[in-house]
């Protein structure tokens, strides 16, 4: 709403541009939803407790575990609505409306925060701890992802790679003989037209490289940077000059794209133009890299998907909002480590979104991404808000309500900013929640035995003498440790 406001008052008010900054309009999304949950925090849990709208504690659960939590019993649950709400607010007031990227995470927060919703409830309908049947439960988690990956795969999230890197070139000697050619305007039009927008002082640079010898590392980087120098040019006389020639069928959509004049999509057909125009030079880049998968590590391995890209965004939905289910058992673990995998997750999409960082870190370029910057803040401010009242000893529970959409939440930022397998990374402490309650199945029903005293695993802690509150801090630490793990990994390529 802010932004729409700062667009309309511009011309009378200059300074009220600040308002159309992400940035800044982050900044503000995190001390509204924070303001908000603190504001209709004890509204909220004294209705909660008026509808007598308690946890149940499994008397099934190891006797010594019973013995801790047993006065948990009557706490309020399904306050997760308090971050929905506060989030929600947040962003009407804070978010640019007309960024689908908002939408997306919105929805997925939202579905998978009625699907908790309706599993708190049926919870409280019988007075027991069972809510949804788990095969109902999970076959509302695999929709919500199924229907996330069908409009992904139909309706892609970043236009392709845009600039160039030394591993697209597969001539260095055609590619220096081009460019020569076209700044001495002997090649077609197309060339010429080209190397006349290398910026001056690089032409002289590139006339001056000897033509008999192999290119020096310093000398490839000269020629990459000089095509990208005219990638980042505003103005391209396109229509004129490719017309009629017989063009890939990506520059064609590109050409005839209603968005063509949006700064990431005129760079993208800039870069396949300069691909066309020097063919004997340059690998051909992939249409579209919204059904591949980054590999980390690697500058340029994506791992193709194709139709099967709809399952993986459904796995990745479906995982991380049980793991992050799995975690909600002892008070502020589940909040604490959803908000530093949040934070983790908010800096990678300000990274993305920039060309000159993405570009910088051989990241996939997503410019829509900017908004989950401010998504990710509002979240991070309802979140902390809610621990207000979470920590120990906790005057509400999120209950599934909270826990299923925060994993949709986790899930649907990995997916947009195509960083899906850093997500272990990102929400480690979350894998190592959900692996050791797999490890536990397995290891019973092949051996019958246990690896761990109870699973999850913060449960095995507990019964193995920790104080909940140590459990939390040194699973918060863990949590932040595999975050910066995942931000320092974002330079190992």
């Amino acid at each position: 709403m802010l932004y729409y406001i700062a667009i309309l008052l511009l011309p009378y008010f200059g300074l009220i541009n600040v308002l159309t900054y992400h940035t800044v309009r982050a900044g503000g999304a995190v001390f509204t939803s924070f303001f908000i949950t603190l504001i209709i925090g004890p509204f909220v849990i004294h209705k909660l407790q008026e509808m007598k709208i308690g946890q149940y504690i499994k008397k099934e659960h190891v006797a010594s575990l019973h013995q801790l939590h047993k006065g948990k019993a009557g706490t309020p649950t399904m306050g997760g609505i308090l971050i929905l709400i506060s989030t929600f607010v947040s962003l009407l007031i804070w978010g640019r409306l007309t960024n689908r990227f908002l939408w997306l995470t919105m929805g997925v927060f939202c579905a998978l925060g009625i699907l908790g919703f309706l599993d708190d409830y049926i919870k409280l309908k019988r007075k027991h701890n069972d809510g949804l049947r788990a095969k109902d439960k999970l076959a509302g988690q695999i929709l919500i992802g199924i229907l996330f990956g069908v409009y992904l795969y139909f309706n892609p999230i970043t236009p392709g790679a845009i600039y160039l890197t030394l591993s697209d070139v597969k001539d260095w000697a055609s590619l220096k003989n081009q460019l020569v050619q076209g700044l001495s305007k002997n090649g077609d039009e197309q060339l010429v037209y080209i190397c006349s927008q290398i910026p001056s002082s690089l032409k002289e640079h590139l006339l001056q490289l000897d033509m008999k010898k192999e290119l020096e590392i310093e000398e490839q980087l000269l020629l990459i940077r000089s095509l990208n120098q005219v990638i980042d040019k505003d103005e391209w006389q396109y229509n004129a000059l490719w017309n009629g020639k017989e063009l890939r069928t990506e520059i064609q959509m590109c050409l005839n794209d209603k968005n063509k004049n949006k700064p990431f999509q005129k760079q993208r057909l800039a870069r396949l133009l300069i691909e066309d125009t020097f063919k004997d030079s340059f690998y051909l880049s992939t249409t579209s890299l919204h059904t591949k998968v980054g590999v980390p590590g690697f500058k340029n391995l994506f791992i193709p998907l194709g139709i099967f890209y709809i399952l993986f965004v459904a796995l990745i939905v479906v995982s991380v909002s049980n793991a992050v289910n799995l975690t909600d058992g002892l008070d502020g673990l589940a909040i604490g480590s959803s908000i530093i995998s949040v934070m983790a997750y908010a800096g990678i999409a300000y990274i993305v979104s920039r060309a000159d960082w993405s570009r910088y870190l051989f990241l996939t370029y997503v410019p829509e991404a900017s908004e989950l910057f401010v998504f990710g803040s509002a979240l991070l401010g309802s979140g902390l808000g809610f621990l207000w009242y979470n920590g120990h000893p906790a005057e509400v529970f999120m209950g599934d309500t909270g826990s299923l959409s925060l994993g949709g939440a986790i899930a649907s930022l990995a997916v947009l900013t195509k960083q899906e397998l850093l997500l272990p990374l990102v929400a480690g402490i979350f894998v190592l929640e959900a692996g050791s309650v797999l490890l536990q199945v397995a290891s019973f029903k092949l051996t019958g035995k246990r690896i761990f005293r109870m699973a999850p695993l913060h449960h095995h802690f507990e019964l193995l003498g920790w104080t909940e509150t140590k459990v939390t801090l040194r699973f918060w630490i863990i949590a932040l440790l595999f975050a910066l793990l995942s931000l320092g990994a974002l330079k190992l390529r």
